[in-house]
């Protein structure tokens, strides 16, 4: 988890560095860099963590490329990636 800690840092500092994947319960969890798409770096059924300015949101990927997230991000990218983890464990729970 450290080193994805640092690659938020340094989506954070503007440092463009390219989408970082960890497997969780069997659910790839995609963290993507500013300017990177979902469409380009997951499938379905992945959960992608993507930075805007301030803050990181949680998306859950569907048929098609299409992606659902909740209604506000979070504040940061340890929160988000807790989430996705524990929406991973409860997918693997179905």
């Amino acid at each position: 988890m450290a080193s994805l800690v640092a690659a938020a840092n340094e989506f954070s500092s503007g440092t463009s560095i390219m989408a970082k994947a960890i497997i969780h319960r069997s659910i790839k969890i995609v963290t993507l860099a500013p300017g990177e798409s979902i469409a380009t770096h997951c499938e379905q059924d992945d959960i992608a963590l993507l930075p805007d300015q301030q803050n990181w949101w949680v998306h859950f990927v569907g048929e098609n490329g299409a992606s659902e997230t909740y209604d506000a991000p979070f504040e940061s990218y340890e929160k988000a990636l807790w989430t996705a983890k524990a929406a991973a464990e409860f997918n693997a729970s179905l």
